[in-house]
């Protein structure tokens, strides 16, 4: 590794499982210390709990914090715990759900449980992290949404709602948070291997995974590790002209189809 993110500190919302165990694990190897935060400590994949084989692996320094998205409060407790630190430099809101009901059986608790946690935790995740930001000179946000958030879909249209929420609210967060030399964006990630799409979803493992490898030019799902890198780039100093993007990770197949 090449220690892009020597001597920086990284809160990952949704940080225990999939992606956002990845990503914390990849941002430790490259020299950064990460707060896991996260409304469960034991990985959805199984194994040692993400801050506890992130100090096994590597010299960067881990901690744990409980912390559902929904809640400012909570939210604010992951970022003030990045203190222990040095104090926040990179905010991941990573954590998200999937919800994919038909259009006209979605009832307000479904709908609104999906935006506080898609919509809501990122609003506020982004404002107590830009706060501490601004005091410390800088840093950079970055946004998980989806492909779902490029386009339209019949079959998720609660789910494309929130993530499309989610391009449009970087893009002004860019603007707003530039001044400050915070930067903002945004990736975009299409078919990964993670729970969600071996088991709340239920595409990966089942007929569906036929459909979708089709319109995927690369040929294969997306592993945790390639939204990991792409989350790297745009933490570190080689996207330092970056900001207000949308970076899709999705083996070619929005644009190919």
């Amino acid at each position: 590794m090449s220690d892009l993110l020597e001597g920086r500190t990284a809160v990952v919302t949704g940080g225990s499982s999939g992606n956002g165990r990845a990503i914390c694990r990849t941002f430790a190897a490259e020299g950064a210390d990460v707060v896991v935060a996260d409304i469960q400590e034991e990985p959805r994949e199984g194994g040692e709990p993400t801050h506890e084989l992130v100090e096994a692996e590597t010299d960067a320094g881990a901690t744990f914090v409980d912390c559902d998205v929904t809640s400012k409060d909570d939210l604010d407790a992951a970022v003030e715990a990045a203190a222990e630190f040095g104090g926040v430099d990179i905010m991941v809101n990573n954590a998200g759900i999937f919800h994919g009901e038909e259009f006209l059986d979605v009832d307000e608790a479904a709908f609104d449980r999906l935006m506080d946690i898609n919509v809501k935790g990122v609003f506020f995740g982004s404002q107590v992290a830009a706060e501490r930001m601004a005091e410390n000179g800088g840093g950079a946000i970055i946004n998980l949404s989806s492909v779902a958030g490029l386009q339209g879909s019949a079959d998720f249209i609660t789910y494309c709602t929130s993530k499309g929420a989610v391009r449009l609210m970087t893009y002004s967060l860019a603007a707003k948070l530039g001044p400050e030399e915070i930067r903002v964006n945004a990736i975009h990630p299409g078919l990964i291997e993670t729970k969600m799409t071996t088991e709340d979803v239920a595409i990966i493992g089942t007929e569906a995974e036929d459909n979708f490898m089709q319109g995927i030019p690369v040929g294969r799902a997306g592993q945790p590790e390639d939204v990991a890198d792409t989350a790297l780039y745009l933490a570190s100093d080689l996207s330092s002209y970056v900001s207000g993007e949308s970076l899709v990770l999705d083996g070619g197949m929005t644009n190919t189809q």
